[in-house]
């Protein structure tokens, strides 16, 4: 080969764009969880407060099945954020072993400004990408979900 040509471009491994996929996205959680922490959530709180706002009061085990968490986490979420006064627990009327969980006036402060750190941060990462990066990003995530989706489903049935 002569100084002037180049080696071809290798195709990129799939395993390795994964990996570095799941790495730039831990960086990404990392940052909003640190910006959010200011109103004293994370992600997973901000996830557990806006069902709460969205549906009202639900017994624990309601949250733990829309979040898709075992009950014990979510007993210890709420635990947490009952600690800092953003949710209340109640035993159910009727079934007092159930607690009921409802969103405090502080906690619907608290969601509003980690919602706005949370959406700050990503404001900052993502709007240094421009329009078409954007726009090519939204259309791999997309690609990349489907991928994700249909890959379970096959891996379900082998």
């Amino acid at each position: 080969m002569s100084e002037h040509e180049t080696t071809p471009p290798t195709s990129p491994d799939p395993a390795d764009v994964g990996l570095r996929f799941l790495t730039v996205a831990h960086q990404v959680r990392t940052a909003v969880d640190q910006h959010m922490a200011a109103a004293g959530l994370s992600l997973a709180r901000t996830k557990l407060l806006r069902l709460l706002a969205r549906r009202g009061a639900l017994h624990q085990a309601e949250l733990a099945e829309a979040l898709g968490q075992a009950p014990r986490s979510v007993t210890q979420a709420v635990e947490a954020l009952e600690r800092l006064r953003l949710v209340t627990r109640a035993p159910d009327p009727v079934d007092r072993r159930r607690k009921t969980v409802t969103l405090t006036d502080q906690g619907h402060a608290a969601l509003a400004a980690g919602e706005q750190a949370g959406t700050r941060i990503l404001q900052r990462i993502f709007g240094a990408l421009d329009t078409r990066q954007l726009t090519r990003l939204e259309q791999l995530l997309t690609d990349t979900d489907e991928a994700t989706r249909h890959g379970a489903a096959g891996d379900r049935h082998h």
